[in-house]
C-alpha cells in the first residue's frame, strides 16, 4: 500500500480549515452586527464543531506524528506552533462559552459582543499558525526530510 505525502495532506487540512474559519468570522460578525438568527448561528455552530473536532485532531496528528522528528533538527518551530495550539484550545473554550450565552439569550449584546470577539481571535490565531506552517515549517521538512522520515510521519498519522 502506497503512503501518502503527509504534508500534502496537512495542507489540505490547512484548506478545509480557512473555509470553516471564514465561515466562522463571516456567521459571528453577522450575529454581532444584525443580531442572532437561525441562519448565521447554525452556520457558526458548524464550523465551530469543525474548529473543534477536526482542527483538535490535526493538531494532535502534528504534534504526535511531525513534531518530534523536526525536533531532531530544531526546536524553535515546533515550540511555537505547540504554543498556539495551546492558545488555540484557550480562545476556543471562550469561544464555547459565548457560544452557550447567547444560545441562552438571543437578544444578548454582551454574549454577542464576546462572541464576536471569541471568534475573531481564534480565527486570527489559526489563520496565522496555518501560514507559519505552510510557509515555514512545510517547506523545511519538504526540503530536508528524508523519504524514510516523511513515510515515519505518514505512518504515525494513522
Amino acid at each position: 500500500m502506497a503512503i501518502r505525502d503527509p504534508i500534502a495532506i496537512f495542507l489540505k487540512e490547512h484548506d478545509t480549515a480557512l473555509v470553516q474559519l471564514r465561515i466562522l468570522k463571516k456567521s459571528a460578525a453577522d450575529i454581532k452586527k444584525n443580531g442572532y438568527s437561525d441562519k448565521a448561528f447554525k452556520q457558526l455552530l458548524k464550523a465551530a464543531e469543525f474548529v473543534d473536532e477536526e482542527v483538535r485532531v490535526h493538531n494532535g496528528k502534528e504534534e504526535t506524528a511531525l513534531f518530534p522528528l523536526v525536533e531532531r533538527y530544531v526546536d524553535g518551530p515546533t515550540n511555537v506552533l505547540r504554543e498556539d495550539h495551546q492558545r488555540m484550545a484557550k480562545i476556543y473554550k471562550k469561544l464555547r462559552y459565548s457560544i452557550e450565552a447567547l444560545k441562552e439569550g438571543h437578544e444578548d449584546s454582551v454574549a454577542r459582543q464576546e462572541l464576536a470577539e471569541a471568534a475573531e481571535g481564534i480565527v486570527q490565531l489559526m489563520v496565522n499558525h496555518i501560514h507559519k506552517e505552510n510557509e515555514i515549517l512545510f517547506p523545511l521538512v519538504k526540503r530536508f526530510f528524508t523519504k524514510e522520515e516523511l513515510r515515519k510521519v505518514a505512518q504515525r498519522m494513522l
